[in-house]
């Protein structure tokens, strides 16, 4: 008889993804533009959030939301600031 080829299926990883950066942006050292500044992204550049937390609210090139992306320890940059294809979060919650 035939084999089921479901267990094959295709599993997307979002969360392991990269994605650009929309226009030049500071990287913070927390979820705010309160926090100091530890770098600067230029526009077209491309990162890896390892995940996402509720911070102060910004407004950027891709709308406006209180969603920030960790991309590193200590760094983290503005959700609106990053082309994610969506709204809502793209990876697990810090």
């Amino acid at each position: 008889m035939g084999e089921s080829s479901e267990s094959g299926a295709a599993v997307e990883a979002t969360a392991a993804g990269s994605y650009p950066i929309a226009a030049d942006v500071n990287v913070r050292s927390g979820p705010g533009t309160s926090y100091g500044k530890v770098g600067r992204l230029r526009a077209g550049s491309r990162v890896t959030i390892q995940c996402q937390k509720a911070g102060e609210t910004v407004t950027g090139p891709t709308g406006t939301s209180k969603i920030w992306d960790r991309i590193g320890s200590g760094r983290y940059v503005s959700d609106t600031y990053v082309r994610t294809g969506s709204n809502g979060y793209v990876a697990p919650r810090c």
